[in-house]
């Protein structure tokens, strides 16, 4: 008997989801006080390339979606007073918002230059550059993961020592022996980050490690970890601009969508204003 039921849904047709139970003039699937789900409301809602049995598991599921939206909306009427003015009012702001915004992205993705110079985030920098105080520490500094194993360790480690001497060599061996490695000398990462995969991430101490420190090398029972730092920010600093810059970018580019609504909002304004579309009446 379901499975007529549901074959009967997947070939009636309707547009409401429910309709007053006296209104209701084909047998109903399912009932939540007086609100009664028929056939003809799934009506264009099932997807075309589903087989028969994911239909069912489609409709099966609609069903008791419903059902369980109508109930917590008769739940929230018992409930809760509602003012019915209140509501309109905020359906109406809410139909509101979703327009403007559909017209606000359609004339932001028309207009919206996304190429930010470097002089721009310089000058944003320079200006702003207080707003950017580091709340983590930062490091520039290569890194390997070695296994304890590998061969002439003590010939890498005197060329590390010596670096930026013998770069070649130090390049080569990590190529060929390090399980992992960071060797972008010039780039600002963040110091808890490098740290994550060796024992050192247990030092509490971070920002008095970083002072003290230029060349570390710790190990455990399978690898030996190298870390040569080169220069640090600490926390509570202005962050480097080359830290930031993608940051800063993001920021001028949102500056410029929000510069576009009020772009906008002017042209509709004026141009009602000049076609007479509205008027404001003085007391």
């Amino acid at each position: 008997m379901r499975n007529i039921l549901i074959f009967s849904i997947l070939i009636l047709g309707g547009c409401q989801y429910f309709q007053p139970k006296e209104e209701v003039s084909e047998k109903p699937i399912a009932r939540v006080g007086e609100k009664t789900l028929v056939a003809s409301n799934l009506y264009g809602l099932i997807p075309a390339n589903l087989s028969p049995a994911d239909s069912i598991v489609f409709v099966e599921k609609f069903v008791l979606d419903w059902v369980k939206k109508q109930l917590m909306i008769a739940k929230a009427e018992e409930a809760i007073d509602f003012n019915e003015a209140q509501i309109q009012k905020r359906v109406l702001d809410y139909q509101y918002a979703l327009l403007v915004h559909e017209l606000e992205k359609k004339h932001i993705d028309a207009n919206l230059d996304e190429e930010v110079s470097p002089l721009e985030i310089s000058e944003y920098y320079g200006e702003k550059s207080e707003n950017f105080v580091l709340r983590e520490n930062l490091s520039k500094c290569i890194y390997f993961k070695i296994p304890s194993k590998a061969p002439s360790v003590w010939r890498f480690r005197r060329n590390l020592k010596n670096y930026p001497k013998d770069t070649t060599q130090i390049w080569e061996y990590a190529n060929e022996h390090a399980v992992k490695a960071f060797v972008e000398d010039s780039v600002w990462v963040k110091f808890d980050e490098v740290l994550m995969e060796t024992p050192l991430k247990e030092v509490n101490d971070k920002t008095g490690f970083l002072k003290a420190n230029s060349y570390i090398e710790v190990s455990d029972e399978d690898y030996i970890y190298f870390l040569k730092i080169f220069e640090y920010k600490l926390v509570g600093e202005i962050a480097p601009l080359e830290f930031i810059q993608e940051s800063i970018s993001n920021i001028i580019i949102n500056k410029r969508k929000i510069a576009l609504k009020k772009e906008l909002e002017k042209k509709i304004y004026e141009e009602a204003e000049q076609s007479n579309t509205f008027e404001i009446y003085s007391n």
